[in-house]
């Protein structure tokens, strides 16, 4: 008997829920594990980084790798198991796009740290002790990872085969990308095309929203918990900031379907390269004045803009990061 073919699954710089999300898909799960030997998978096995690093190259068949790179051991990991995958699959939008990671770019990785460790209400540090790579103790040496100045993709750091978005992807989706690939192994058919984006669909998650769509122009902007929705209209049309028009399809619509706005989680539109351009653009078309004041003032209306447009995508922005000292590169190849 053949062996199976091997799939690792690892979790970078990320809440996990995509790691979670594969549990999704249910009793499914049996079927992956009967037609896959899972050889790495540190969240639900005890693996050990040196059991990949014992690897041969290319003897993992499917790595679904989660997460930004945001540390150098986020980096490290991404590759390794590149190089010992035959398939690389960003898997999830902090992988494809940075997704809320990447939000840091935009501030510098001290203002971060002084942050996270010593300046939030919630930390008391009055010696501002911040973490060192390497600290000698009594004990031993305590050697932590680099904390970079730039969140990247994890095709901004290594090759990547294949890209499967969402936060986290819809279960139905997972199933549809792992089924596929079992048909393809199991019967010898060719792959897709490098690049292609897997567990998505072709066009916006406006073409799936079942609300009415009448492009009223805008006099104002709302959040949504000030105001109590039509069921029917589309939410961009009620002043409310809704992603669809810039945001892949591919999720099913299931938020606008029970009243909550888009927030553009399965990445920029097809042939867009810019979430938050494109719905910048999609926003300027709706928007009832022709007087600066008038727009400033509208405009007022939208919370957090940088955060709203790129909540996912930070990454990839046009903008770029924010670089400290004299505007170096991060310490990650793009």
């Amino acid at each position: 008997m053949s062996a199976k073919p091997k799939l690792a699954l690892y979790w970078a710089a990320s809440c996990g829920g995509c790691e979670i999300a594969v549990l999704d898909i249910k009793e499914k799960i049996l079927d992956v594990d009967a037609f896959f030997d899972i050889v790495f998978w540190p969240v639900a096995v005890d693996f050990k980084v040196k059991d990949v690093e014992a690897m041969d190259d290319d003897q993992i068949d499917l790595c679904l790798f989660n997460g930004a790179v945001r540390t150098s051991d986020n980096e490290y990991m991404a590759n390794l198991l590149r190089q010992k995958s035959k398939i690389l699959v960003a898997f999830g939008s902090c992988a494809c796009e940075g997704c809320i990671p990447a939000l840091s770019n935009t501030t510098t990785k001290a203002a971060t740290l002084d942050w996270a460790f010593a300046d939030s209400p919630s930390t008391v540090n009055p010696d501002r002790v911040m973490p060192q790579t390497r600290t000698e103790t009594p004990v031993g040496v305590l050697e932590l990872p680099e904390f970079y100045e730039t969140v990247h993709s994890l095709d901004q750091v290594t090759d990547v085969d294949y890209f499967v978005p969402g936060c986290p992807p819809q279960a139905h989706q997972i199933w549809a990308v792992l089924e596929t690939v079992i048909d393809i192994m199991e019967n010898n058919k060719p792959l897709p095309p490098k690049g292609t984006v897997l567990g998505a669909g072709d066009k916006t998650c406006c073409d799936e929203c079942p609300r009415e769509r009448q492009e009223k122009k805008i006099k104002g902007f709302k959040r949504i918990h000030e105001v109590i929705p039509d069921p029917d209209q589309c939410l961009l049309d009620q002043g409310i900031v809704c992603m669809g028009p810039a945001t892949r399809s591919g999720c099913g619509g299931m938020c606008v379907a029970v009243g909550v706005p888009c927030r553009g989680c399965y990445g920029p539109a097809p042939n867009s390269k810019d979430q938050g351009t494109k719905m910048i653009s999609a926003l300027a078309s709706v928007i009832d004045s022709d007087d600066p004041e008038e727009i400033d003032r509208i405009l007022d209306g939208i919370i957090d803009p940088v955060g709203t447009f790129y909540r996912f995508s930070m990454a990839h922005a046009t903008l770029g990061p924010v670089r400290a000292g004299n505007g170096s590169r991060s310490e990650v190849a793009s």
